[in-house]
């Protein structure tokens, strides 16, 4: 977990403590006025009190659900309109972090880092991505609105998935037949590196499509600092 994701946990049990805080004070001082009710008096105050708690409710529940149209444009996508509530957005914002946080939108030149370092971290982000969304609710479709699901998906199938078939067996092919010699020696490393460049490039087109549907400011100055 990075440390502005511990920041924003930590500030979040802060202002739950005192919600938490503030609820029970005032649920204290109902019941205590309540005790001192009695006859038609107790009725007509707990039925008022119970009137407006469900009102609360609702519009708490409604506000989560609550569902915004998000315009996107993303690499072979062009501009799609997007459907979230605040679930989706949660979502939106784990797979921000985990696709701005790894090699497969960080820079890593000729004279860098290894091949074989980058296509791990592409199949990390793969695997993520494919367990935030079996772990996650599936969010609810509009009429005419995709959901980050989409969005999600396609990036799997259509950036991650052809590229790792690709390349990953043509570079454990290498490595199996020349286990001790470095990967500078294996005759398709420059142009896999030029793919990879292009596939970081759109990647990090969805991972500003995630940031905007996730409501996030600044992305571009968060995904260049690694948050």
């Amino acid at each position: 977990m990075t440390k502005t994701q511990l920041t924003a946990l930590r500030q979040g049990r802060v202002v739950r403590v005192l919600a938490a805080a503030v609820v029970g004070a005032l649920a204290g001082l109902v019941i205590f006025e309540l005790t001192r009710i009695g006859g038609r008096g107790l009725y007509v105050t707990a039925g008022a009190v119970a009137g407006v708690a469900g009102i609360l409710v609702i519009q708490i529940y409604n506000r989560s659900a609550r569902l915004t149209e998000v315009k996107v444009s993303v690499p072979q996508l062009s501009e799609l309109t997007f459907v979230v509530n605040n679930e989706s957005r949660n979502v939106a914002w784990q797979l921000f972090v985990e696709t701005v946080t790894r090699v497969s939108t960080q820079p890593l030149d000729d004279d860098e880092g290894l091949t074989r370092e980058a296509l791990t971290s592409l199949y990390g982000l793969f695997a993520t991505t494919r367990d935030t969304l079996k772990s996650s609710r599936p969010s609810v479709p509009a009429p005419g609105g995709r959901t980050v699901e989409h969005l999600a998906i396609t990036m799997l199938n259509q950036e991650l998935r052809p590229f790792l078939s690709k390349w990953h067996p043509r570079l454990r092919e290498f490595e199996q037949a020349q286990p001790d010699a470095p990967e500078s020696d294996w005759p398709a490393n420059a142009a896999c590196r030029t793919e990879l460049r292009e596939v970081q490039r759109r990647v990090h087109g969805y991972a500003m499509g995630f940031a905007k549907l996730a409501g996030v400011r600044e992305p571009e100055a968060m995904a260049s600092a690694g948050i």
